[in-house]
């Protein structure tokens, strides 16, 4: 099929991942970058309306929502996950002043642009990754769009544990309370909301020596 793949030699985490993939991307020249998690949970046919949302210069970074709608629940998300969700969100609007129906959908679309312009090196190389990367959108300002995305939960498909998961959660928390610090101007300089442009994938600084190290720590 002509699909280019790389090769971590070792596991650099579900963050570490995502940097590689970016990186990459911005390397080929792709203008809009669209992340599908690979466990046939969502609707990949929503790919192209995504990026046309992008690509139209309506948003900055389009996300698939699996709570407008209702598509969580006539998909099947378990009562507590919904519950999780819906908590979670409720939150991080509170904490960040915004109104996102999830923040936690691994159905996502950004701009080169976005990509260049946020510090994603500074980001956890786990699954908090998604959420520190989105609450960096809002802190820098860009224009965050969703669409409904059917959705279906099944035996076979991919998640990750309940520790793992209360990890995240408490992660998003965390996410949640440094952003409304560093709003407020109480966050120290190494916060991730810090305009460094020596962290951000479009710099010119970072070299592959340094996104190794720093997809690494």
């Amino acid at each position: 099929m002509g699909i280019k793949t790389f090769v971590h030699p070792r596991n650099l985490g579900y963050g570490g991942n995502q940097k590689t993939c970016y990186t990459e991307a911005l390397r080929a020249g792709a203008g809009v970058v669209v992340m599908l998690h690979p466990d046939f949970q969502y609707d990949p046919r929503l790919i192209t309306p995504m990026a046309g949302m992008i690509a139209s210069g309506a948003y900055d970074v389009v996300l698939g929502s699996r709570m407008l709608g209702n598509t969580a629940r006539a998909g099947g998300m378990p009562l507590y996950k919904r519950f999780a969700n819906r908590s979670l969100t409720a939150f991080q609007n509170l904490m960040l002043n915004a109104r996102l129906s999830e923040y936690h959908t691994g159905y996502r679309a950004f701009s080169r642009r976005v990509l260049e312009a946020l510090p994603l090196l500074a980001n956890s190389d786990d699954f908090v990754f998604d959420n520190q990367m989105l609450t960096q959108c809002v802190a820098h300002g860009f224009r965050i769009g969703e669409v409904s995305c059917p959705t279906k939960y099944f035996p076979d498909a991919s998640s990750i544990n309940f520790k793992r998961a209360c990890v995240y959660g408490l992660g998003v928390i965390r996410t949640s309370v440094e952003y409304r610090l560093w709003r407020w101007g109480i966050a120290g300089a190494n916060s991730i909301f810090q305009d460094t442009p020596e962290l951000c994938l479009g710099s010119r600084d970072a070299d592959d020596s340094q996104l190794t190290s720093l997809a690494a720590a």
